[in-house]
């Protein structure tokens, strides 16, 4: 079989919802979690099995409701989080809470892995995160670098920061930050920042997207008209920590240096539809990701902007020191920027993308028909970014 070729999952459910364990390094996992207004809904863990290019699952059921967002603890990996609708007075209300999966999942899943699917074990409710005051939660966030005690829920116009209390039975709200302004303001994504100690957050909401000091839970910049139509999803670079990248409704991906948020330094215009997702490789801050409802996942090399533009690392203070020192030499010219790869394995919405936590040269993806595809960074570009 082909080194390059995509690994196909089918999930019987729709689904949207898409993370990669951050906790665990060795094995490459991603967890999906289900949307079925008929039956209990599922979380479903994909192990990848690298070497004979198989998947092996485990399913746990989530019987709270179906699943918007999903996310991992950075420090233990039994534990997750869910962004679920339930109906409660014959309203839809979107809720959050914080599991933990059983005991066995792990050593039980491969002995026989048909059982997982037939007799599903449930996952251990372990506390919710929801205030009564702040009703619709869009997403949990872990803190990047964490031990796995502090979240962040964006609900309505609120960011709340919690306490993870005695092995994440409780939470309590440590401190708040609100969306001011006129209208019904309210949160779509956001991204904690793993730079600056991990004191600062990234949110969208319609076409904005903010700065906030966690510290003081103050908002310290904001970009006004990021995108033209509502902005679906952000990430921050891993390697340069005042950049961004951005994707929305206009059918734009956009990159962005927050000190100076008049204009993005690039724009991509490759979806022609609305963009979903979009995610900085890891390791690899010029490889990008994006997902759209135009059914495609785009791999773009944004060598320019990255940590790396001339081939090998570079921080800030060297780029801005003039451009004196590139006349003389020529082998120093950023190389460019192009798109690497588009995949058309999907034939619906594909709502997420997400890099593996244990191998930098894999990703995967999610459509909303229930379709995980696992790929690879073409090789000929992978031995170009190592050699």
């Amino acid at each position: 079989m082909e080194d390059d070729a995509p690994v196909i999952y089918g999930l019987e459910f729709q689904a949207r919802a898409l993370t990669a364990q951050t906790a665990e390094t060795d094995a490459i996992r991603f967890l999906v979690g289900t949307q079925s207004l008929k039956f209990d809904n599922q979380i479903h863990i994909i192990d990848f099995d690298d070497e004979n290019n198989i998947i092996n699952k485990t399913v746990l059921l989530h019987q709270a409701g179906e699943i918007w967002h999903i996310g991992t603890s950075p420090a233990d990996k039994a534990v997750l989080t869910t962004c679920f609708n339930k109906t409660s007075d014959s309203r839809v209300v979107s809720c959050a809470a914080v599991w933990r999966m059983p005991s066995d999942w792990e050593t039980g899943s491969h002995e026989s892995p048909d059982d997982s699917v037939h007799n599903p074990q449930s996952l251990e409710l372990l506390c919710h995160l929801d205030d009564r005051t702040h009703s619709n939660t869009a997403c949990v966030l872990w803190e990047p670098m964490g031990d796995g005690k502090r979240v962040m829920s964006l609900a309505d116009n609120h960011a709340l920061l919690w306490d993870l209390q005695e092995s994440s039975t409780q939470a309590t709200v440590s401190s708040t930050a609100t969306l001011e302004g006129k209208g019904q303001l309210k949160f779509t994504s956001g991204k904690w920042s793993p730079h600056h100690n991990c004191s600062q957050l990234t949110t969208a909401n319609d076409t904005a997207i903010r700065g906030w000091d966690l510290r003081t839970m103050t908002q310290i910049y904001c970009i006004e008209n990021a995108h033209g139509q509502l902005v679906r999803d952000l990430d921050i670079n891993p390697n340069r920590q005042y950049y961004l990248a951005s994707c929305g409704d206009d059918c734009k991906v956009k990159f962005w240096d927050v000190r100076n948020v008049q204009e993005p330094v690039k724009t991509l215009e490759d979806h022609s539809h609305w963009v979903w997702s979009v995610r900085y490789n890891h390791s690899h801050d010029q490889l990008v990701l994006t997902a759209s409802s135009d059914s495609r996942l785009i791999l773009s090399n944004m060598v320019s902007i990255s940590s790396e533009p001339f081939g090998h690392l570079v921080d800030d203070e060297e780029l801005s020191e003039g451009e004196d020192n590139h006349q003389e030499d020529k082998s120093k010219e950023p190389l460019k920027d192009s798109v690497v790869s588009t995949y058309e394995e999907h034939e619906d919405s594909v709502y997420a993308a997400e890099w593996s936590s244990a191998d930098p040269w894999l990703f995967a993806s999610l459509s909303y028909d229930g379709r995980l595809v696992i790929n690879r960074v073409p090789r000929a570009l992978k031995y170009r970014i190592l050699l």
